[in-house]
């Protein structure tokens, strides 16, 4: 099965006009969502949006709970398949959170899985600075390229104004029609910009 694969969603979302960078855009959109556990791995291409699940918890977080769980496994296909399990056992999406490069390959097989057997993830990849994709930059992958064959549907997100919509649309899509798992491919830039 070919994914589908964009570059951008179009439109506007709730969140315009509030102040906060593209990280704190993520997870403030999962949790608006819902989304109460996201599953990952950590590395210097996605740190911004763990540094926001962090702020995150301490801003909304009761009694010791976390307000979003984070379950770090071994490895990044441990917390792809961990997704999987959790979107099984709840009928909710999981949520991968991973860096760029080895961190976005290691989700191939369970994104794989996902695609099969039908199951709602959406995996939110960091990825190098968009100035620097496309020249074979440290831990740089074309993870458009890698998972556009194995996932329902692929998103690079270089204009940070669609930053919202397009996770926004990555969670509506991993649940409609056929479920399946859905990628998100954030450049560093996207992450740590303000607006």
């Amino acid at each position: 099965m070919k994914a589908q694969s964009k570059t951008e969603t179009p439109g506007t979302h709730p969140l315009a006009g509030a102040e906060m960078s593209g990280a704190e855009m993520i997870v403030q959109v999962l949790a608006d969502e819902g989304i109460d556990t996201v599953f990952g791995y950590s590395g210097g291409a996605i740190l911004p949006t763990y540094d926001a699940v962090f702020r995150y918890n301490d801003e909304h977080g009761r009694d010791g709970q976390d307000a979003m769980s984070l379950i770090v496994p071994a490895n990044e296909q441990g917390a792809c398949f961990m997704a999987s399990g959790y979107a099984r056992a709840t009928g909710r999406p999981g949520v991968v959170i991973v860096t760029s490069g080895p961190g976005a390959t290691n989700c191939v097989t369970p994104v794989r899985d996902c695609i099969a057997d039908s199951i709602p993830i959406v995996v939110i990849c960091g990825q190098v600075p968009s100035a620097a994709i496309g020249t074979d930059a440290f831990q740089e992958a074309p993870v458009t390229g890698v998972m556009g064959s194995v996932a329902k549907h692929v998103f690079l997100v270089t204009d940070p104004e669609r930053l919202e919509a397009t996770v926004r649309s990555a969670l509506e899509i991993a649940q409609s029609g056929r479920p399946g798992p859905v990628v998100v491919d954030v450049p560093k830039d996207v992450q740590n910009w303000i607006g």
